[in-house]
């Protein structure tokens, strides 16, 4: 990872910027899309997350909702970062951002802009909005699966 990664303001940035202008921030209605639902009890979040699966790669992942700044980036992020890769690899990402929520070893190369969260762990009341977005897309797979 490049130093101006580890720069706070580069990582604010990055978040701010995905809230004022977040990446893939529209529902479809198309009956090929797995679709989940997401609510939060601790804050505004209410989100839903769509993905397209097709050949076993997640070819289109969208969201849309009420959700705080933190939520939105994250979710933003996340369908960004996940959108055009094998399942394998999506589910390889996020095994690593969740490692790096947990303050545990992970490969910052994998994550890009997502390394931007590399300290919500340290609060946890944060950690929910860091993560919904992606335990969506989580559950999708898991349901593509089956």
């Amino acid at each position: 990872m490049n130093d101006m990664m580890k720069d706070p303001m580069v990582l604010r940035q990055i978040i701010m910027d995905h809230d004022k202008y977040p990446r893939n921030r529209e529902l479809v209605k198309d009956d090929r899309y797995l679709s989940k639902h997401m609510a939060s009890d601790s804050c505004i979040d209410d989100i839903e997350v769509q993905a397209l699966i097709e050949d076993g790669k997640l070819k289109d992942i969208r969201f849309d909702g009420v959700a705080c700044t933190i939520s939105t980036a994250a979710t933003s992020i996340m369908t960004e970062l996940l959108n055009d890769k094998s399942i394998d690899e999506a589910k390889e990402i996020v095994k690593n951002y969740r490692d790096m929520i947990d303050e545990k070893p992970y490969d910052e190369d994998l994550l890009e802009e997502a390394i931007a969260f590399q300290n919500v762990g340290r609060q946890a009341n944060r950690i929910h909005c860091a993560t919904i977005g992606w335990d969506a897309i989580e559950q999708i797979m898991e349901e593509s699966e089956k």
